[in-house]
């Protein structure tokens, strides 16, 4: 096994760990996504009623959300590979219980299952090309990253459709697990193992409860708020706890000697920086990967399969141009790309905003969405980047949990509260004449937000990273420990 910390984007190895990183993601990525085809069968092969069928949805972002940031304090302190290994493993354990599953309330209790899973495996996989990669192939690989697990985000609708028409809904499960098992058999031989020396060696369960409470309350008041409404119950309750969770969770890691979330991570202007645009642009990506895909059907008249292929060219842009990216930012720096593409974005929604009725896919359609992907390009990779090579290596984990979770709740807010604010009041989404004008009031939300997210990384993200001294172990028993201090206060972003 090769010397981790020391991989080339172009050596054999290096494409072995980025082959393991990106098949165990994508497992994650498409299970977020994959269920809603199948839920129609879902329903008249369980007998499952709407709420069943919502929580086959909501369970999985539930969990997920509610526990990535423990994942990735816990690949930091038991080893990457290793949380990275056991989530895959729980992932699979977990798809099989949904394939097998007799009743929709076992098929929900089995897909909650899967997001634990998914927060273990998810901040491992980023945190694996942290600590494994060279600092000057890290943004290349977290690039190919980004572009090869959109492949799977892309042809997840795809391949769900095909199994339901061609076989079962069980299917749409029951495939992770050869996939899990090629993941296991990959990373088992090819990634090197890395954790952090100083890493808490107590388990912070007032931090793990309050953060679940947090997270979880605000993802389920988010999940509810389009079915009920901003005053119901339902919605209120959640949101109530999730906001007094996370104030918990705050003041918990404050008076924690071992939080699983330190504060000080927190100096980094480039992490408070690139997490805060993250916060922004994911909020515009949830409105706009929801919104043009029902656009285009409800007014557009298009096809629900022409509508979901209209966004394809996004993901071929990713997959070409990501490690193309990153190694940009890798060179000029974070700060210019971070601060264009978000631009590049919000032209491209302005010019989405108009596609209405009669709309022509090359005219109308195609020109924006490849602006649009371009931009995406010169972004993703070196944020994703700069969220995680902000701090020490040793926070990979923390920092890739971070990043999941702020990525993960801007979607969420996104597409609970995006249609609201842009009008959509009591109406919804399949009635033409209603969604005309929130669809294009809500583009230019998302296109504002680009902007500001554009305008943030421009303040914020300093013109190059500071170089930091490697601090991971690599579980070499005969190196004594380090216990790095957490990195960079806004002086040490703008030393170079």
């Amino acid at each position: 096994m090769t010397s981790p910390g020391a991989l080339r984007y172009r050596s054999a190895a290096g494409r072995w760990v980025l082959l393991a990183t990106v098949l165990g993601s994508s497992l994650a990525f498409i299970d977020a996504t994959v269920v809603n085809i199948a839920l129609s069968e879902i329903g008249r092969s369980l007998g499952a009623d709407s709420a069943g069928l919502q929580w086959t949805v909501n369970g999985y972002a539930l969990s997920l959300a509610s526990l990535v940031l423990l994942g990735g304090s816990l690949s930091d302190r038991f080893g990457r590979r290793r949380m990275f290994l056991g989530g895959v493993a729980w992932f699979a354990v977990a798809s099989l219980l949904c394939g097998l599953a007799p009743t929709i309330e076992l098929l929900v209790a089995a897909r909650i299952l899967q997001g634990v899973g998914g927060a273990l495996l998810t901040p491992g996989a980023l945190a694996i090309l942290e600590a494994s990669f060279a600092p000057e192939d890290r943004a290349k690989a977290i690039g190919a990253w980004s572009g090869l697990g959109g492949i799977g985000g892309a042809l997840g609708p795809f391949l769900g459709g095909w199994l339901v028409e061609s076989g079962s809904w069980r299917l749409i499960f029951l495939i992770n697990v050869p996939v899990a098992a090629i993941v296991l058999w990959v990373a088992g031989r090819h990634v090197p193992e890395s954790r952090n020396p100083s890493a808490a060696r107590s388990f912070d369960v007032a931090g793990l409860l309050t953060g679940a409470a947090g997270l979880g309350g605000l993802t389920y008041g988010f999940t509810a708020w389009p079915e009920h409404g901003p005053g119901h119950p339902t919605v209120v309750v959640p949101l109530v706890i999730g906001v007094a969770g996370m104030v918990a969770f705050v003041l918990a890691e404050r008076r924690s000697a071992y939080p699983m979330l330190p504060l000080t991570i927190f100096r980094s202007r480039a992490f408070s920086g690139a997490n805060l645009v993250t916060l922004l642009v994911y909020a515009a990506n949830g409105g706009v990967f929801l919104l043009v895909v029902v656009n285009l059907q409800v007014v557009a008249g298009f096809s629900p399969l022409a509508s979901g292929v209209a966004l394809l060219p996004i993901t071929v842009l990713m997959l070409l141009l990501s490690a193309r990216a990153g190694a940009l930012g890798q060179r000029i720096g974070p700060r210019i790309p971070m601060a264009a593409g978000p631009l590049v974005c919000a032209a491209a929604l302005a010019w989405l905003s108009r596609v209405g009725a009669g709309a022509s896919y090359t005219a109308d359609v195609l020109p924006p969405v490849i602006l649009f992907g371009l931009g995406l390009c010169l972004l993703v990779a070196p944020l994703t980047a700069t969220a995680l090579g902000a701090l020490d290596d040793s926070y990979a984990g923390v920092a890739s949990g971070v990043n999941n979770a702020v990525a993960r709740a801007a979607s969420l807010l996104a597409v609970a509260v995006l249609p609201l604010a842009a009008g959509l009041g009591t109406g919804n989404l399949t009635d033409p004449a209603v969604l005309a004008p929130v669809y294009r009031d809500a583009m230019t939300i998302c296109a504002a937000l680009m902007v500001a997210g554009g305008a943030l990384a421009w303040f914020l993200i300093p013109p190059r990273l500071t170089a930091h001294t490697p601090v991971t172990t690599f579980c070499d028993p005969c190196s004594p420990p380090v216990h790095p201090a957490p990195a960079d206060s806004d002086t040490a972003d703008h030393a170079r």
